[in-house]
């Protein structure tokens, strides 16, 4: 991808700050978004925790401003000086619009915001965390807090919502198709640098998990649904790439994912800087979420390649995984469920095919980088056209 041109001087529409916690993630999911931000005749400030990616940011066109924040951390005289410190950030540097980043993101930015005089401001909420994920009554107060706080506290005439699936603004008790709400396909994808490749020889069927290796994303189930076929004799292997995240309280710990990778055709592999070798020893990508998604773009970047999935039935699998076409759609944890899935696809070389070929056509209609950026770039402009 490469920065969009400078907008001239008659288009400049002031400062966007992007709020996001950390500049890893902020690369990895959504970097096309400062070129929606100069399209729109913003310049581009990201406010994050700077760790490794500075450069990567800079050379897409933005200026980084370092705020260090534990986003693990619920220390109420923490986050109270988190606002302050970030309130005077976006005075400093005369900000005019913020975009924020998830929840976390969206309810201190959004105070700090509210504090610097701030109304344009987007709410991209990239999944609902620990509170869809979780199914009990603590899950359900916190997200009934959090609507309040948002719908009531933060939001004002100048706020935009940015979603990646259906479900998500349905939670915060938004209709998907009013006109302060925008769905797009997570950050996209590149077509043209995630392509499809030979499939490898079968079998065994060679299945692969690529993300954060928490227990939101049920890694434990993949690991379970081929301990079960194996037992039985069904030839299948499961590749776990990723790292636990320490920021995160549902990181499987390190000792486990050693022992995992120990058994008889499981290997963790840790972090792979380049996706496309995964995909291409690999027949099936495998995400047995429990929810608490907005769009995996492991899914996205398993389906440009061309593979088929296997996937849960929650917010963000479910909308981007037509079961049957582009892979397979199974009960939220429900080891036995993927493991039946596995087995069908082991059995089935064809429809392996199939589904990935069904998977890359799918990525194709509308879920690519420039769909992204055109759908963001038209919600920035939407405050021009309110205004006039």
């Amino acid at each position: 991808m490469t920065a969009a041109e400078p907008s001239k001087p008659g288009q400049r529409e002031g400062t966007l700050a992007f709020v996001v916690t950390e500049d890893w993630f902020f690369v990895s999911h959504f970097l096309p978004m400062v070129e929606a931000a100069r399209k729109a005749g913003y310049a581009v400030v990201v406010v994050t925790r700077v760790r490794r990616h500075l450069e990567a940011i800079e050379a897409a066109g933005a200026r980084v401003v370092a705020l260090d924040a534990e986003r693990r951390s619920l220390n109420p005289f923490g986050i109270r000086s988190t606002i302050v410190e970030l309130t005077r950030i976006l005075k400093r540097e005369k900000v005019d619009a913020v975009h924020c980043i998830a929840l976390r993101s969206i309810v201190i930015g959004g105070l700090a915001a509210r504090r610097a005089g701030i109304s344009r401001q987007v709410f991209a909420v990239t999944g609902g965390g620990f509170i869809t994920a979780r199914q009990d009554l603590f899950a359900r107060t916190a997200s009934k807090a959090l609507q309040a706080l948002i719908r009531r506290g933060l939001e004002g005439s100048g706020t935009r919502y940015l979603f990646e699936n259906e479900d998500d603004p349905r939670a915060l008790g938004l209709d998907p198709k009013a006109a302060n709400v925008a769905i797009v396909g997570g950050a996209g994808i590149d077509p043209d640098h995630l392509k499809p490749q030979p499939l490898p020889h079968s079998p065994p069927l060679r299945v692969a998990l690529v993300s954060r290796l928490l227990w939101s994303k049920g890694v434990d189930l993949a690991v379970e649904a081929v301990r079960r076929l194996r037992a039985r004799g069904v030839a299948v292997e499961l590749s776990l790439f990723g790292e636990p995240d320490p920021s995160n309280p549902r990181a499987i710990d390190r000792e486990l994912l050693l022992q995992w990778g120990a058994e008889d055709g499981i290997h963790w592999h840790g972090f792979s800087d380049d996706v496309r070798t995964v995909w291409r020893d690999h027949h099936v990508a495998c995400l047995p979420s429990r929810g608490g998604e907005g769009l995996p773009r492991t899914l996205l970047e398993a389906a440009a390649c061309g593979r088929a999935i296997v996937t849960t039935d929650v917010p963000g699998c479910r909308s981007f995984v037509r079961d049957g076409l582009d892979g397979l759609v199974v009960a939220r944890d429900d080891a036995p469920a993927i493991a039946k899935a596995l087995e069908r696809l082991a059995n089935d070389p064809a429809a392996v095919r199939i589904m990935g070929e069904n998977a890359r056509a799918r990525v194709l209609e509308g879920y690519t980088e420039k769909q992204v950026v055109d759908g963001v770039e038209a919600l920035y402009r939407s405050w021009t056209k309110t205004a006039a």
